[in-house]
């Protein structure tokens, strides 16, 4: 049985391969991006079933015109994918405010306006998939990725919580962690030069140089096997809460966590004080 998808950040990038491998097989997909002109190609190869629809996940009010547009014209929704992000690259020093708060209302609130749109008609139909587009930066930090950082690890404990609130209506929550794509003329983007680069600092020009020679040179995933492997992912009764897609950062997210669980264990005696005279393990 076909699906219907709404795809955000549909222009390029990830959120294309999404868009083309589920209308390849014959899915319906309403495509959203800040201008439709990019789809302009998918509208005529595949007619009725894509709906380009420009949006500004920013824009709360026209989220939800764009959720009740594909809403009637498809008559439902099936698979909802929060993709549109972007990288805000600087030391938290270096960060406007501007910035910051920019960088939060596209990552994290731009999803929450889509969850919020389609929620009621997914609660409706008792069914729906929500792929919410996180990273290995919302499981990992590192310098100079702060806002990103924050946005991403907010995304991973908002669906976290949403899929415990959903599951009685028959929705499923899935948080997908990507690690580098080819989504640039067949390269790993360079995070260092993507267009949203705060003000440098000299004081942490030292740092910005030993990164750059590792910056965007990790082996690149190739976007039309994530695609493909998402057609696998929404096809499945059970699917997964979290699940990476590609390995290139998996050995830095296990020593990650590794680390942590390390160093809770090494310092329980200091937590056990700083929780006073009660026994907490008596009265469990």
């Amino acid at each position: 049985m076909s699906k219907v998808w709404f795809v955000t950040g549909s222009s390029r990038g990830l959120g294309r391969q999404f868009v083309q491998a589920a209308l390849s097989r014959g899915d319906r997909v309403a495509a959203t991006a800040r201008t439709t002109t990019s789809l302009d190609d998918l509208a005529a190869t595949y007619g009725d079933q894509v709906l380009p629809l420009a949006m500004d996940v920013t824009d709360k009010n026209a989220v939800g015109q764009a959720v009740k547009r594909a809403v009637e014209h498809f008559g439902r929704l099936d698979v909802i994918v929060n993709n549109a992000g972007y990288a805000q690259i600087g030391a938290i020093e270096e960060l406007t405010e501007h910035e910051l708060r920019e960088q939060m209302e596209t990552n994290l609130f731009g999803a929450v306006w889509v969850i919020q749109a389609v929620l009621p008609h997914l609660r409706g139909q008792r069914s729906g998939h929500i792929i919410q587009l996180s990273s290995a930066a919302g499981l990992i930090a590192l310098p100079l990725g702060g806002a990103y950082h924050a946005s991403k690890w907010a995304l991973e404990g908002l669906n976290e919580a949403l899929a415990g609130e959903v599951a009685d209506f028959g929705v499923k929550v899935t948080i997908i962690e990507p690690g580098g794509f080819a989504t640039r003329d067949g390269k790993n983007p360079n995070p260092l030069d993507n267009g949203h680069v705060a003000a440098p600092d000299p004081a942490y020009d030292p740092l910005r140089r030993r990164l750059g020679q590792v910056a965007g040179k990790q082996p690149a995933g190739d976007p039309a096997a994530a695609a493909q492997t998402l057609l696998k992912l929404v096809d499945t009764d059970n699917p997964p809460l979290r699940v990476l897609f590609g390995q290139g950062f998996q050995s830095m997210i296990q020593q990650a966590y590794a680390d942590r669980l390390k160093t809770w264990a090494d310092w329980q005696d200091l937590s056990a004080q700083a929780q006073g005279g009660a026994d907490l393990q008596a009265a469990l």
